[in-house]
């Protein structure tokens, strides 16, 4: 059995290995995860074109942008639900996952992570007008209906809310602002940007940011994201190289651009 996992390995990263010798680089990410990433319906000069007519852009597109420029490629936004993101550049299907992924330790044992390209902080997006806008802890969550993204940190760290009544995962954000809208949920866990791009979005939405030790008990690695790729990768030193360039004044200005770019509602 062992011989045979060996050899899919090794024709997985031959598959992929090809690819980039063609000279594209093929990135894996959402396109719904604004200001990460998110689909458009109409053209500009910073968003990629997909195959059934939209475009993606978001702050995970112009990183891509910036590493395949360096590498001296063409960039593909390759648009893949979430769940199915390891997965795709496991098999060769995509060169790199882009969009705004943490390089957990559970992650680590499947795929190699690069250094970070964006660091932020865990907050709670709720209503402007219900009841936990005035909340500033963890605890004055109890008895709130709370949920997370399906596979992510933010809905494994649900359970440090006492007494919240934490409710199924959800596949996408907009699902989760469409349930908070109608009052399904009370809030959702975000990474601080996605917050400020949802409230842009949705001047109904406000979100509690919390005072240090008032609020989630998280590690850099979580609350960082980085470009994840097969092990063992060779882009992996090429990459940290490219990022080592990019200055934390660049990245919160791309940052702040991608919050103001993104599309007006979410879908």
């Amino acid at each position: 059995m062992k011989r045979i996992m060996a050899l899919v390995l090794a024709m997985m990263m031959v598959f992929g290995a090809s690819a980039l010798a063609e000279g594209t680089l093929r990135v894996g990410m959402e396109c719904d995860y604004a200001p990460f990433n998110w689909t458009q319906t109409t053209e500009s000069e910073t968003a990629v074109a997909l195959p059934d007519g939209t475009w993606a852009d978001g702050y995970d597109v112009q990183i891509a942008r910036l590493i395949a420029d360096a590498l001296d490629m063409e960039l593909e936004v390759v648009k893949t639900d979430w769940e199915g993101l390891p997965m795709a550049v496991m098999s060769g299907k995509i060169d790199a996952i882009i969009a705004g992924m943490s390089a957990t330790e559970e992650r680590k044992v499947t795929l190699d992570f690069t250094d970070n390209y964006y660091e932020s902080d865990l907050v709670i997006v709720v209503r402007a007008d219900g009841a936990y806008t005035g909340a500033t802890t963890l605890a004055d969550f109890a008895g709130a209906k709370l949920t997370g993204q399906l596979g992510t940190f933010h809905y494994d760290v649900l359970p440090q809310v006492e007494g919240a009544q934490i409710q199924t995962a959800m596949e996408t954000f907009p699902a989760m602002i469409t349930a908070l809208k109608a009052g399904a949920i009370d809030g959702y866990v975000s990474e601080l940007p996605g917050a400020v791009s949802a409230v842009a979005a949705n001047p109904e939405l406000t979100f509690v940011e919390f005072a240090e030790g008032q609020g989630f008990t998280a590690s850099t690695d979580d609350t960082a994201v980085a470009v994840a790729l097969q092990k063992g990768s060779p882009l992996v030193e090429k990459i940290n190289e490219i990022l080592a360039t990019i200055t934390p004044e660049q990245r919160e200005a791309l940052m702040q651009w991608a919050v103001d770019n993104q599309p007006l509602a979410a879908e």
